[in-house]
Formats: C-alpha cells, sequence, structure tokens
C-alpha cells in the first residue's frame, strides 16, 4: 500500500510503499476514502523539517532537554545513534480521514466489515491506503453524511473541545483569534452553540468566510474594526470568551485578548501561538487562562486510546469518541457545514506536489482533502466492503547445522522499534556474513523505515510468511513485552534460533509456553537481550577480580528515573510492571558474577512509588542486593556497582568506569578504565557476536537456557514477594 511520509531530518516528502498493517485485537483495518490535510499543524511540520539542525533545535527547546539527559544517562554514542536514527526516519503525516472497515479485529463488535467510518490519532488516522485504527479513536458515520465531509471529524473535535473549555452559554459573545481551518469550525459551533461571535484574522477572505458561516463581525486584529464590532455587541464591557485559534511567534493574540474580553472572562488557547501574558492585563480583569487539549479525554491515555477502555459517562461525559461522534451528528443535521471549507481535493498519489505548493504558497487553502481511489461514493454510501523454576526438558535434538564461512546467516527483525533501530540493527547490518533478510512490523510505515535505513531484502506484516520461510536463520523479537513470549514460542516450533530482548516471559505461565515448544519441538536454541554480562568493561574487571573462595556481597544501584507521561512501558495492566520489564537485567548481570543461580528473591517497595530493593541469595551464601529507584537525581549515573569478596572489591560506574580494589594493593586501585563517556559500552555488540557465531557454527548458545529460565523466574517471584511480603523461595522443578 501506499502512505504519505516526510525524513524529519532532510525534509525530503514522499508517497512510499509500505506494508498493509495488521489487524489487531480491540481494532478496525480501516480502508481511506478521504484523509484531511491539517494545513496548520501539518504545516508546521513540514517546514521545521525543512529547517536547519540549528533551527529544529530552536523549535523544540523540549526535545533538546531530552537529548542531553540522554548524553548524561547513556553517553554520546548512544544517543547520537538514536537521535539521527530517529531524525533519519520517515514519518507518518495526517490525522483525520473517513474510510471504509475493511477487517474487524477481536472484540470489536460496533462496527462490522463495509461499514463506513471516521478515525481519529496521528499514529493511527494516517494519510494511507489503510490503517489500522483502535476502536475509541474511531466512530460510525451517520446515513447521509458524504465521505468528504466525515472526513473532518477530527478537527472537528479538536473545535469542539475548545469551545467546551470556554464554557459558553445562550446570548453570549465571544471573540475567536485566527480565522484558519480550526477558527473557521469554532465559529460555526458557536453560533449553533447561540453564541454571537467576531472574528479577528489579518486576510480578509477568511474573514469574509467566517461572516458567511455565521460571525457577526469580522476584521483585522490591528485594524478598529474588531474593537468596535466587540464594543456594540457587548456595550462596551468585553466579550465573554476570547478562542485562541492562531499561530506563530507574535504575542499580539493574547494581548488582544486582554484588551477585549470582559472583567473575568475566559481565555482558551485552542492553536499554537506565543503565550507572554501581559501580567497587569490579565491580573486586573481576573481572566480564567485555559487550555484545551486536542480533541477531548481520554487523549494520551493508552489506557483509553489503545486498549479501549472507556470513561463512564456520568464522571466524563465528552470525550474523544464521544466529542468524535457529535461533530458528524451536527454535520449530519447541517448544523456545521465544511463544505465551504474546502479549498481544493487532491489525488492522493498528488500528495507531495500537493503539500510542496501549500508550503510554498502557490496553494492558499483553508481545508484540502486527499481523495483516494475506488472508495465511498459522494452520496455517503458504504462500499461493501513459593515460585517454581520450570525445568527444561527437551525431546529431540534442535537442528543447528555448521554452516559454511561463505554462506550468511539470515536474519528476520520482528519489530522495528527504537531499541531494536539504535542498539541492535546498526551493529548488525554492516556485519560479515550477515544478511537481513525481512523485517515484520503490524505498523507498516516502521518496517518501512527498517528496510530503507538498514537494507532488509523485505518488510511485511505477514508473521506466519516469515517463519515458514526455511531460509531465516534466526528470528529477534523486538516488540512490546507483551507479546515476547508467544511470539517466542511459534518461532521455536518453526525450527528457528531466536533471539528474543527482555524478558522473555510476564508470568509463569508464559515461560511454561515458551519451555512446552522447546519440549515439543527438541529446539532449544534460544537467546534472551541479557547484554550486560557480555559488556566489555566488566569482562575485564571480572577477569581482574579472579576467582573467590566466599561468599560474596554485590550491591547494585539502577537509578532508573521516571517515564515520560504516555510511556507504553506504563501501561502495567497489559505491557507488566516496569521491574517485570527490564530487572531480569541487572538479576542477570549479578548472577553471572556470582557464577550461580539465586534460591530466593525478597522484594520491598517503597510506598507510594515505583522504588524497590530486591534481595537474592545464592546457594554458597552470597547475597546481591539490587535497588531499583525512581526518584534519584536525573544527574547520576544510571547504574553502579560493587562486587565485595575475599578482601577485593570490584566498581563499576555506569559502564564508564571500572576499578579493582585488593589487600595485596594496600588499598590501591589495581586497574582503572576509561573515563570518557564515549567508553560506555553495555554489551549489545559482543553478545551479537556471539549470537551469530552460535547460528553459525552451531554451536552452544550463549548463554544456556537453564539460566535465562532462573534469571526469568526470579524476576516474576519479585512480584510474587511484593504481594506476599516475604522471601520467595525458588524450587526447581523436579
Amino acid at each position: 500500500m501506499k502512505q504519505v511520509v516526510q525524513n524529519y531530518k532532510s525534509g525530503e516528502l514522499a508517497v512510499l510503499d509500505v506494508p498493509v498493517p495488521g489487524c489487531k485485537p480491540g481494532g478496525v483495518l480501516v480502508r481511506t476514502a478521504y484523509s484531511l490535510i491539517s494545513t496548520g499543524t501539518e504545516l508546521m511540520k513540514v517546514s521545521e523539517a525543512g529547517m536547519s539542525m540549528l533551527g529544529k533545535a530552536r523549535s523544540r527547546p523540549d526535545q533538546v532537554a531530552k537529548v542531553m539527559q540522554s548524553v548524561a544517562t547513556n553517553g554520546v554514542p548512544a544517543t547520537y545513534r538514536k537521535v539521527m536514527g530517529k531524525l533519519d526516519s520517515y514519518t507518518p503525516l495526517g490525522y483525520s480521514l473517513c474510510g471504509v472497515v475493511e477487517q474487524v479485529g477481536a472484540g470489536v463488535d460496533d462496527v462490522k466489515v463495509g461499514d463506513l467510518v471516521a478515525c481519529a490519532g496521528n499514529e493511527h488516522a494516517l494519510h494511507a491506503e489503510l490503517n489500522w485504527v483502535p476502536k475509541n479513536l474511531y466512530t460510525p458515520v451517520p446515513d447521509g453524511l458524504a465521505p468528504r465531509h466525515a472526513a473532518f471529524g477530527t478537527v472537528g473535535s479538536i473545535a469542539m473541545q475548545g469551545v467546551r473549555q470556554g464554557e459558553p452559554q445562550l446570548g453570549e459573545v465571544a471573540l475567536v483569534i485566527g480565522l484558519g481551518l480550526i477558527g473557521q469550525l469554532v465559529v460555526q459551533l458557536l453560533t449553533a452553540a447561540g453564541v454571537r461571535v467576531v472574528g479577528a484574522d489579518p486576510d480578509p477572505t477568511r474573514c469574509e468566510l467566517a461572516e458567511r458561516l455565521g460571525a457577526a463581525a469580522c476584521g483585522d486584529p490591528a485594524s478598529t474594526a474588531v474593537e468596535a464590532a466587540v464594543a456594540e455587541l457587548t456595550g462596551g464591557h468585553g466579550v465573554d470568551q476570547v478562542f485562541l485559534a492562531a499561530g506563530g511567534g507574535s504575542n499580539q493574540p493574547v494581548e488582544l485578548a486582554a484588551r477585549l474580553c470582559r472583567d473575568r472572562g475566559r481565555v482558551v488557547d485552542i492553536g499554537k501561538c506565543r503565550l507572554d501574558l501581559p501580567w497587569n492585563a490579565y491580573y486586573e480583569k481576573e481572566l480564567d487562562v485555559r487550555f484545551s487539549r486536542s480533541y477531548g479525554p481520554g487523549r494520551y491515555d493508552p489506557a483509553y486510546e489503545l486498549e479501549g477502555r472507556d470513561y463512564p459517562i456520568g464522571y466524563v461525559r465528552w470525550t474523544e469518541r464521544r466529542n468524535l461522534a457529535c461533530f458528524l451528528d451536527l454535520l449530519a443535521r447541517g448544523s456545521v457545514d465544511v463544505e465551504p471549507l474546502v479549498s481544493h481535493v487532491a489525488d492522493f498519489d498528488d500528495a507531495v506536489e500537493t503539500y510542496q505548493s501549500l508550503k510554498d504558497g502557490d496553494l492558499k487553502a483553508v481545508a484540502v482533502l486527499f481523495r483516494y481511489p475506488e472508495q465511498a461514493e459522494e452520496q455517503g454510501e458504504s462500499a461493501a466492503p513459593e515460585v517454581s523454576v520450570p525445568e527444561v526438558r527437551r525431546t529431540g535434538t534442535a537442528v543447528a547445522p555448521a554452516r559454511s564461512a561463505k554462506t550468511p546467516v539470515r536474519l528476520a527483525f520482528v519489530g522495528a522499534g527504537n531499541y531494536a533501530t539504535s542498539m541492535l540493527l546498526p551493529h548488525l547490518d554492516r556485519r560479515d556474513g550477515v544478511e537481513l533478510s525481512t523485517v515484520v512490523t503490524t505498523t507498516a510505515l516502521s518496517a518501512a523505515n527498517a528496510q530503507r535505513k538498514f537494507g532488509f531484502a523485505e518488510a511485511t506484516t505477514d508473521l506466519d510468511a516469515v517463519l515458514g520461510d526455511k531460509s531465516i536463520d534466526a528470528v529477534f523479537v523486538v516488540t512490546r513485552h507483551s507479546s515476547h513470549a508467544e511470539l517466542t514460542r511459534r518461532a521455536l516450533l518453526a525450527g528457528k534460533t531466536v533471539f528474543v530482548e527482555k524478558p522473555l516471559a510476564l508470568t509463569e505461565d508464559e515461560l511454561a509456553d515458551v519451555l512446552a515448544a522447546v519440549e515439543e519441538s527438541g529446539n532449544d536454541r534460544l537467546q534472551v537481550g541479557f547484554n550486560r554480562r557480555f559488556a566489555p568493561l566488566l569482562q575485564e574487571a571480572r577477569k581482574r577480580f579472579g576467582a573467590r573462595t566466599g561468599p560474596a556481597s554485590l550491591r547494585y544501584l539502577v537509578n532508573a528515573g521516571k517515564l515520560q507521561h504516555g510511556s507504553w512501558y506504563l501501561q502495567q495492566g497489559a505491557e507488566g510492571s516496569r521491574f517485570a520489564g527490564e530487572g531480569g537485567h541487572f538479576i542477570d548481570t549479578a548472577s553471572w558474577l556470582l557464577d550461580a543461580d539465586p534460591v530466593s528473591v525478597y522484594a520491598t517497595a517503597a510506598p507510594g512509588n515505583e522504588d524497590l530493593q530486591v534481595v537474592l541469595r545464592y546457594p554458597d551464601g552470597s547475597t546481591a542486593t539490587i535497588s531499583y529507584v525512581t526518584t534519584g537525581a536525573a544527574g547520576f549515573p544510571k547504574e553502579t556497582l560493587d562486587l565485595i569478596a575475599d578482601g577485593k572489591v570490584l566498581r563499576l560506574d555506569d559502564f564508564v568506569r571500572a576499578s579493582v580494589y585488593s589487600d595485596g594493593t594496600v588499598g590501591r586501585k589495581q586497574w582503572v578504565s576509561s573515563r570518557l563517556p564515549k567508553a560506555r559500552d553495555k554489551g549489545q555488540n559482543a553478545e551479537l557476536a556471539a549470537f551469530i557465531k552460535a547460528v553459525r557454527t552451531g554451536g552452544p548458545m550463549p548463554v544456556p537456557l537453564e539460566s535465562l529460565v532462573a534469571t526469568t523466574s526470579a524476576t516474576l517471584a519479585v512480584q510474587a514477594g511484593l504481594a506476599g511480603g516475604a522471601p520467595v523461595t525458588l524450587a526447581r522443578a523436579r
């Protein structure tokens, strides 16, 4: 299928051939009939992409701050790869469309194949021939409403949420500053609600259009016309609400709002304009400044948008989806008219030329639609359209033949997210004797990006085809945590060697299913991405520490930090706890340093936050204490570790510096690593080298399966320990 994309680094726009997205549970696959260009938001994004790197940094200081924090945490090379990988990737455009349901995912019963729906979301309602849309981001189109009009649903919801934030009353007077696409819709919604509207925009054509659509008067904000209209309509008191629907760097809109708003009036920011509030003006009138967040309640909440958890109507009357349905109803009843806003309808194949014309100013438009081939007709008719550590049992022998040095190891990747593209694929795409065969994703564009950047021979959304391809030697599972166990199970049964990112499993049942696949197939060719034991710095430190004769004490501080709002790691119901997701890293490192698997786990949590203390006990009496904290200072190193035994101390500082002390050196350091941040290496490259070697030679996997299972069981036991408040024995199954 085809999709409109942009490279944020170069500014390149393209209509790209990408795989068809999979139809996941909880949503529908929609074939687009019309999609709407947001001439404000999207053109701002297109313009930013054309800036220099310095210009991009100036326009997004929030992202610059994140980059600097990443440098402090992960070092310059890893941060550079991550940032350049994001910049030099195709990103999607679009967030408002209408189309026909082509496939219905499990758990969806409110629409059927062939229904016409309006869809929202900058990750789901894209300028693409097909989109997967979760349940709370689509709504059926009322009978008789034309698809080209229903495509306005998302921007209509944005305008509607802004109006709701203003709490207009019958007979009030409002001022709308900025008469672009959103401003024109706000004017109509206010008029439909019985509010008299004054509009302000420097473009006389837009002012005339707003007056035709219901505004009492409109004019240039720099003239006296707007102020005179407000004075006449309000008896000199000022407007009840001001809606800021303008963009740009001028502070004129907020200053005009203060001047023309009545005492204790409301100012609602819908657009993205400068907001240097003149303190005296806003204070003296005690103005109520409010922000309108996108389409309404539910926006940016993964539980609502991705998991389909609706808010009870008694508590949240107008959610994203209800706003979307309400706007479509107003369109169907003729209370709002979007046809006068349509300046241009372009064929989807001409998308690049259309964007360029808008950017260059050759095409002056309020709203532009993309029309897709062979879709719904203009009349609006729908087209048909005690925790037990499982025993590892094997029946038979895994097929792992040695390969000729001249025969490349052919790899497939299931998932191509940030970790795969920044930490794994850069180490593989130029490695001798490795061929990147196929990348599989549910999101078509991520597969196309990975194919372009790393040279995969194929990109697809069809996992079954990959698992059935006998020429593929190994499969990398680099998806969200909740899918790891099932994808690993299927790949093992298909006879593939598997590299799965941590965690291997989120529950004991999932772990049992993986081991059942090993037993059934005889295929134990499995590696979990516990990379820290492969870190060159830690390997050298362990070697210099040497053998020990007595029990050891290990202390591991993980300064994990707070997650950003919206991170999928916060979806604990679906993806497990944060520690369940990444705690295996630290348990595996401790077990490798102590050369044993733990026999018990005790865990306790600080009340009110995610800070954990995990104590592991080992067969020889050694202990490892892992402090996993989210409340530490961001500037402090992420990982620090001390191993103490036999009068020796191994100290690791965030994979940048390591020291070994011993009594034989009179308390002095025996060895110190490089102190440069660029020296940080957490072992991904060495781990991949060991994995590829095992695949090529047919030799043992880098980490025994029994160790991977023991680490996973210990990680799962942490949650059991938190629930029970007592140590959990890790009993080996017999």
